[in-house]
């Protein structure tokens, strides 16, 4: 084990990993008080040897690392890998190619939805990591003993997770579920999210036109703000606050001063007349030219469609050993209940074969499900014929 604090001991540790298929990737970094990561640790281990990088060491030229990112000889493994990718996309402006993420290849090998990294472990390898560090202060210096043998730690194990999961990936013919996956974590759209996009991530729910505008124009101003401050997104508007603004359109200081979910006196500050500004121009925007707002879907039968295909998609997740959250979500499932053309992930690839396909059949009537013997079971309304699913 190595503690790396120059930038030729960084490049000469890379050059060394380049030469191995498979290299094992951890960050550790900070992010509560700033808009972008702050990357302080970079641990990397290979078959023969495991390195910890001091990212924030005095003069460090972090290039070898990126350029280690990018080898499509190496493949780099990651566990719930889309923060350690988001910072590599920051610094560097690429995203680390070929990549696999344990995290993704444990849920589709039915180890549960999102398993943490530390529950892997101890159920594949039977050893307990320790989570002494977990909440450390990263940014602080030196790097203590313990901190550097705790981070390298991660990547050790990491190894075995990986050999076990990909062994059972061949063994159950699903390596290329995985693969598919990769490839969105693999693309620059997933982190390259523009101001004028912001809005696709908020969780409030807009009902007019004119309100999906108002939040289209203040979420891309929001997102403008936190950047050239450096600062987290609530730090300069919450979410509710957001949608406040959406609902109620303030084009005036003094509306905007009404709103109770504003911090007191903010109409006063320069971001008050920032917000009615961009309020403005949100309705001034062209109707025709804002996205299609998803209209409830609260009538009766449609709620009952979708209830019925969470049963099936439980039956689905038992059955074949997958987490019910990577075959789809409960999104997935009120669209495709809307739309057999629905464009949703359980509608294609892999995921259409396990699931999608006895979706379309549950709400067409061409496959139905029954209680037998205390078990629920599908029936192929066509054939007749039962086959045993899950237990209620």
């Amino acid at each position: 084990m190595d503690l790396i604090s120059t930038s030729e001991q960084l490049a000469d540790a890379c050059a060394r990993l380049a030469r191995h298929p498979v290299i094992t990737v951890d960050t550790e970094f900070l992010r509560e008080t700033t808009f972008y990561p702050l990357l302080c640790v970079v641990q990397m281990a290979s078959a023969e040897e495991a390195l910890v990088i001091d990212a924030l060491a005095d003069g460090i030229d972090l290039q070898p690392f990126f350029d280690l990112m990018a080898n499509e000889q190496v493949l780099k493994v990651f566990h719930a890998a889309r923060q350690d990718i988001e910072i590599v996309w920051h610094r560097a402006g690429i995203v680390p190619h070929p990549i696999f993420d344990t995290q993704v290849a444990a849920m589709v090998l039915g180890y549960g939805d999102s398993i943490a990294y530390d529950q892997l472990v101890e159920r594949i390898t039977g050893h307990r990591p320790d989570k002494t560090h977990r909440f450390t202060d990263w940014s602080r210096r030196p790097l203590t003993e313990e901190q550097v043998h705790y981070a390298v730690s991660d990547v050790t194990h990491l190894r075995d997770v990986f050999a076990a999961l990909d062994a059972d990936l061949k063994k159950r013919g699903r390596s290329d579920w995985v693969s598919e996956e990769m490839e969105v974590l693999s693309s620059p759209s997933t982190y390259d999210v523009h101001p004028e996009r912001a809005w696709e991530r908020l969780k409030t729910r807009v009902r007019k036109p004119k309100e999906l505008a108002v939040l289209m124009e203040i979420a891309a101003w929001r997102e403008q703000e936190a950047q050239s401050r450096d600062v987290p997104r609530s730090r300069v508007l919450k979410d509710d606050a957001l949608g406040d603004i959406a609902t109620h359109a303030p084009t005036s200081l003094e509306r905007l001063a009404n709103l109770r979910s504003l911090p007191k006196g903010f109409d006063r500050s320069k971001w008050g007349s920032e917000i009615v500004a961009a309020v403005q121009r949100g309705l001034a925007r062209d109707p025709s030219t804002l996205p299609k707002i998803d209209k409830p879907r609260n009538n009766s039968n449609g709620t009952a469609i979708v209830e019925l295909l969470k049963v099936l998609l439980r039956m689905t997740s038992e059955r074949h050993a997958v987490a019910a959250k990577v075959i789809a979500t409960v999104d997935d499932l009120e669209q495709i209940a809307a739309d057999d053309n629905a464009d949703v992930g359980a509608l294609r690839g892999w995921r259409r074969e396990l699931f999608g396909e006895a979706a379309l059949a549950l709400k067409h009537g061409r496959l139905s499900l029954a209680i037998e013997r205390g078990k629920v079971i599908q029936v192929d309304r066509g054939a007749g014929n039962r086959s045993q699913s899950a237990d209620q």
